[in-house]
């Protein structure tokens, strides 16, 4: 089966016309783009429906809340589409297209000025990665790398594989829920995955599943031929209003990944893009929700980490107390703060770790939290 993709509002049948009048100014602003299979996950009488949400622009795109790059990835970009923020890690932008344009992207940049940050010939930056030894994982995405040819992704993937400090490569990708049949339709993808991923030198599939009900036979089927191709499959989700900001659905969410064997790996903090304040919850509501998440599911469903891809590094929520909030540094630009424990007085509507602005130096901390781990 080939999904039809739809580029513009006023071909979702679904809609109304008013609906689509209303739409086609969010439009203009923020590239809308899906397919068949995705928008039949609706259910269209749902107003509040999470798929929907996922998918179809709204008028609340519009408000001025946010900047288009909240993480300042052009700080740490070192070629055209190549950005090396954490000493082990290079990430490729080798794509400015998706199966479906996420309304919560925090990268919909790309989709706004096409071309700019992408790169199509990366022989510079496989000779970057090449001349720093220090790099042992490589993470293609954009966009979303499996959006494109396999006669395309590949020559990318046999580059990145023939350097030999290079152990992982890792594709970033909602294809199995946007299109799994992206997968399941092309043997040759699994072919190449088969024989890039070796038993010493792996591909992982960084999938996301913000939702449940995006986990559909096709879906399940997608993964498991990943998985058979060789691949490790693991999930990652932003923490999303009015899609998984219920710790029963969340609950959900992470208990059937691991039944199939996809383990939860990040739920990150809805970073403050341009357009993005109607996915946002407060930091201190979300750690709440994602706990009482993994108080419900058993322990290979609760190995996600709750964190704020930050300009600094990955910020790890780490615990609440009646007055504090506690942060940890679980990767870092400056590797001299991986670990490094933080306590701030709580503020129940921060939103980011800007938003945290008193320090608690006046409090005891455990002496095994201050520890700077390697």
């Amino acid at each position: 089966m080939k999904p039809q993709y739809l580029t513009r509002v006023d071909q979702i049948d679904a809609l109304s016309t008013d609906e689509k009048a209303a739409l086609r100014k969010v439009e203009e602003k923020f590239a809308f783009r899906s397919n068949d299979y995705y928008l039949s996950l609706i259910d269209w009488d749902d107003p509040l429906d999470p798929i929907r949400r996922i998918a179809v622009p709204s008028p609340l795109e519009c408000e001025e809340t946010g900047v288009l790059d909240p993480s300042q990835e052009k700080n740490y970009t070192v070629a055209p589409g190549l950005q090396h923020k954490y000493r082990e890690t290079s990430l490729l932008l080798v794509s400015d297209v998706c199966g479906t344009f996420c309304r919560f992207c925090f990268r919909k940049r790309l989709f706004m000025d096409r071309g700019a940050e992408v790169t199509r010939d990366v022989t510079e930056e496989v000779a970057y990665i090449r001349d720093h030894p220090e790099i042992t994982n490589v993470l293609l995405t954009g966009g979303d790398p499996l959006i494109m040819a396999t006669s395309k992704l590949e020559p990318i993937v046999r580059s990145v594989r023939a350097i030999d400090h290079v152990g992982i490569i890792r594709i970033g990708s909602k294809m199995p829920a946007f299109n799994p049949y992206r997968i399941i339709d092309d043997p040759s993808l699994l072919e190449m995955i088969g024989k890039y991923s070796t038993d010493e030198k792996r591909i992982y599939i960084m999938a996301q599943f913000n939702h449940p009900r995006e986990l559909t036979p096709q879906a399940v089927e997608a993964l498991a031929l990943l998985q058979k191709a060789g691949a490790i499959v693991v999930n990652q989700t932003p923490l999303l209003r009015g899609v998984n900001d219920d710790p029963d659905v969340l609950a959900e969410l992470f208990r059937k990944l691991s039944f199939i064997g996809v383990p939860p790996y990040y739920v990150f903090q809805c970073r403050p893009t341009l357009g993005n304040g109607m996915f946002q919850v407060p930091v201190e509501e979300g750690y709440q929700i994602f706990e009482a998440a993994k108080g419900r599911v058993s322990g290979l469903a609760k190995r996600a980490r709750f964190v704020m891809s930050h300009a600094t590094g990955k910020i790890e929520i780490a615990g609440l107390t009646e007055g504090c909030a506690f942060f940890k540094y679980h990767q870092a630009a400056d590797p001299a703060n991986i670990g490094k424990f933080m306590a701030f007085r709580r503020n129940p509507s921060a939103l980011w770790f800007e938003d945290y602005t008193e320090p608690v130096t006046d409090m005891p901390v455990p002496a095994e939290f201050m520890e700077v781990s390697g």
